[in-house]
């Protein structure tokens, strides 16, 4: 029978935990080795990668984990996990008296708004002042809300050419492509492919890769040493104070305070 570690329990090292409400904030540190054994928790909760890259397994796909990935596992949910790196990880469980609207099952995402908001609740969990515990927990009910609302009409079938403009925005989200060129490219009419676009993912086909964009360059900060003006202009940005401006209204922080943030876990 497999596991199911109880509240705050974790595989790896845990470097330190705090409880805040109904949520229970822990940090995880994973040696590279073995694959874990297949477990499931007792409460739900949101992992964050804050470093390193690691494998998990839950159904029929593996999950590709790398910084800035926010994956949510329901209660009971079996994975296992294969750490090919030294991983650090972030995770927010929630107690069964707080309600995880529209979240049954397990959703992944890689940066975006609720890669965003579990950055700002890292940082309230590294500073803990006194103002830290009521920003943990709005900050975990706007999480709990986005998420949600990210996965209204994802049930529904794409039509192919929607999918192929999601993949070609994420190939090249460092260009500078208008509706135009989209819409002919994926050969339907630029009203329809906006209005189709808002309809599947909640926000704008601009909205979207300039998300696309941030994830980049929090990706980078993490895990490369490039000058600040080399990941502005990768990334799509028309310069370092563009990328910098950006950066900080998605973030809450400058690159420097980022990069100086994850850099000295």
């Amino acid at each position: 029978m497999e596991p199911k570690l109880l509240s705050g329990q974790f595989y790896g090292q845990v470097s330190r935990s705090h409880k805040v409400a109904a949520i229970t904030l822990t940090e995880t540190i994973h040696s590279p080795g073995p694959t874990l054994p297949s477990h499931s928790h007792e409460q739900a909760y949101f992992c964050f990668v804050l470093r390193g890259r690691f494998t998990e397994l839950c159904g029929p796909r593996p999950r590709a984990c790398m910084p800035a990935t926010l994956i949510f596992h329901p209660i009971g949910e079996l994975h296992s996990d294969h750490f090919q790196t030294e991983v650090r990880c972030f995770n927010l469980q929630l107690d069964a008296t707080l309600k995880v609207p529209r979240l049954e099952q397990p959703a992944t995402f890689h940066g975006g708004v609720p890669g965003f908001l579990a950055t700002r609740l890292y940082r309230e969990f590294r500073e803990m002042d006194d103002s830290s515990a009521l920003a943990i927990e709005g900050l975990t009910l706007e999480l709990l809300a986005v998420t949600a609302r990210s996965k209204r009409g994802l049930g529904r079938t794409a039509p192919p050419w929607l999918e192929r403009l999601r993949d070609l925005l994420h190939t090249r989200f460092a260009e500078r492509l208008s509706l135009a060129d989209l819409a002919a490219e994926v050969g339907v009419h630029p009203t329809n492919l906006a209005r189709q676009f808002h309809h599947r993912y909640n926000q704008s086909i601009g909205e979207y890769v300039r998300h696309l964009r941030i994830e980049f360059a929090r990706t980078q900060l993490c895990t490369s040493t490039a000058p600040l003006s080399e990941i502005a202009i990768a990334a799509g940005f028309f310069d370092q104070s563009h990328f910098t401006r950006t950066f900080k209204l998605f973030n809450g922080m400058s690159p420097y305070a980022y990069r100086k943030m994850f850099r000295n876990l």
